[in-house]
């Protein structure tokens, strides 16, 4: 019974270690800008693996050089209450559980009536923060356990208490992946249009946060009619996006 308390014990102060090891990297970067996070590693390690070479284009840049057009097309785009929110959108995951919910009993009926016909999986909707997100990307696996999802919130509340808004906002600007081997608002930037972050149009940049769901996907296929529709749906809602 001693050795299990012992290893009990052990697991405890691994787990608060890790813990202290995390926090003391976020408050690091309220000084210190991220030189690459783990999702960018991850994505680069599996091209070189295919490739057989390295495709990182990433390139940092202050707050103050990515244009307004492009923080308003985002927040309005994945996170419309980022400046006011503890890190988590309640309301937000609330509102994804039930689209989901509704989606997945439309898909049972659908294939109740027409039980020969493949089943077609619903698409899920998720609830994630700008924060969470960056969570996530900058210091979390890529796979998706409850654990994983109980790191990714405390990493979530400990960037909201260390970090600004706009330190959060810079920092996952700079580090969201844009395509293949294309991170961050500059690479973006310069991917698509041949130009800088702080000249985008806000056209451009509505089309540019539209893309970061599936920026791989959207990446193979600029004419789909879906990007030009959801473009111009943002486009919309740029004028009511709060920065912090």
């Amino acid at each position: 019974m001693k050795g299990l308390w012992r290893w009990l014990g052990l697991l405890v102060c691994a787990l608060l270690a890790l813990q202290l090891f995390f926090v003391g990297r976020i408050a690091l970067m309220a000084v210190v800008n991220p030189s690459s996070t783990t999702f960018e590693r991850s994505e680069a390690w599996a091209l070189a693996q295919r490739d057989g070479r390295v495709r990182w284009r990433q390139e940092w840049v202050p707050y103050a050089r990515i244009s307004d057009h492009l923080k308003r097309a985002v927040i309005a785009s994945e996170d419309d209450r980022f400046s006011v929110h503890d890190g988590v959108d309640w309301t937000a995951i609330e509102k994804a559980w039930e689209r989901n919910a509704k989606a997945e009993a439309q898909a049972s009926r659908a294939q109740a009536r027409a039980p020969e016909r493949p089943a077609r999986a619903p698409k899920i909707r998720g609830g994630s923060t700008i924060t969470q997100q960056l969570a996530k990307n900058l210091l979390l696996s890529g796979e998706r356990t409850l654990l994983r999802k109980g790191q990714e919130l405390v990493l979530t509340f400990a960037l909201e208490q260390l970090l600004s808004k706009e330190r959060i906002l810079e920092i996952y600007l700079n580090h969201v992946e844009w395509g293949e081997g294309v991170f961050g608002a500059e690479a973006a930037a310069q991917h698509y249009f041949r130009k800088s972050a702080d000249r985008l149009t806000p056209a451009e940049a509505a089309r540019l946060a539209v893309m970061l769901p599936a920026p791989k996907r959207f990446e193979k296929m600029p004419n789909s009619a879906y990007l030009a529709g959801r473009t111009r749906t943002i486009l919309a809602r740029m004028g009511s996006a709060e920065l912090p």
